[in-house]
């Protein structure tokens, strides 16, 4: 996706989570990292459990208040106090989709007083007939019916409600949509189905998407570019290509030997690189963002990247 003459719908410079948890130990969630979201694309943050994936999500949507940095959302500057007016937008055009979709549902409301509830606050309809027609379109568009409006969340499939929880955010008509490990909940082949959705329904609307997971090979399948954290930092960025095909730090390449291959036979060859950060002797506060090329970025130390770019130099050879 060509990004050069576009201005970036989020921007993300150096964003800093930290929580403290006692007067000597501060837990630096977020520590550092930077990127860009543009208009129509999605970009996917993954990395293992811990890693600051989620932490990232709700600073950027201002669910935390950041330590430090920048977030820029619709070229409006959401780090600190917002006006009235900027937090209306915040709330109307960033939407988030959570892990788990029995957690984020009220299980005591209606599924269509759900949906309603952003279109509720921000006073988006002029009558009663008006907020269930919308309702109900978003019910169609995410493929349940009339009938599901009146149901609570138990009476749904877990697949059922993250399209519940889909619904609610898109009803807003929202530029950005923050899907927070939103499929790792589901079953595999619910899993494809509402992946597609979200495809489908990106297609129709242009919206943005910053796809949070740890599964790789779907972060592929649905990402046009590709954010590697570990520990709080961005170790390497870059378009889904250029991560997939020519990884440079060494916890990207742990996480892609780690994939399984659909071919029984390479499967079975397949091995698994491991990577221990507190053995390495890569320390990530002392690297810098490097140009590996294009748009892919790896953070390094010079030494590190000769290193890196080096071997795999050798090995084309």
């Amino acid at each position: 996706m060509e990004t050069a003459a576009r201005q970036p719908l989020l921007k993300v410079e150096h964003l800093k989570q930290y929580f403290k948890v006692n007067k000597s130990f501060t837990v630096k969630a977020v520590d550092d990292i930077s990127f860009e979201i543009f208009p129509g694309e999605t970009y996917g943050l993954v990395g293992e459990s811990g890693s600051g994936k989620s932490t990232t999500g709700r600073s950027v949507i201002r669910l935390y208040d950041p330590t430090g940095g920048t977030i820029t959302f619709n070229g409006e500057n959401i780090t600190g106090k917002m006006t009235a007016a900027q937090t209306k937008m915040l709330r109307t055009k960033m939407q988030m989709i959570f892990q788990d979709p029995m957690a984020s549902l009220n299980p005591r409301e209606k599924v269509i007083d759900i949906i309603a509830q952003g279109l509720d606050v921000h006073h988006l309809y002029q009558d009663a007939a008006e907020r269930r027609d919308k309702v109900y379109r978003m019910l169609e568009r995410v493929g349940l019916s009339h009938e599901h409006a009146n149901r609570y969340p138990h009476q749904f499939s877990g697949g059922q409600r993250q399209r519940i929880g889909i619904a609610r955010a898109l009803v807003m008509n929202p530029d950005l949509v923050i899907a927070d490990e939103a499929i790792s909940a589901l079953d595999v082949s619910i899993q494809a189905q509402v992946v597609n959705l979200m495809k489908d329904i990106q297609k129709e609307t242009g919206c943005a998407y910053l796809f949070i997971a740890h599964d790789l090979s779907m972060v592929k399948y649905i990402s046009d570019r590709i954010g590697v954290l570990h520990l709080g930092h961005l170790v390497e960025t870059g378009s889904k290509d250029e991560i997939f095909e020519n990884p440079v730090h060494p916890y990207t390449k742990s996480l892609l030997s780690a994939i399984p291959h659909t071919n029984p036979r390479v499967e079975k060859q397949r091995k698994a690189v491991g990577y221990d950060y507190a053995k390495s002797g890569i320390h990530y506060e002392n690297g810098t963002r490097r140009l590996v090329g294009g748009t892919h970025y790896v953070l390094a130390t010079e030494e590190e990247f000769a290193a890196w770019t080096a071997r795999k130099g050798a090995r084309e050879a």
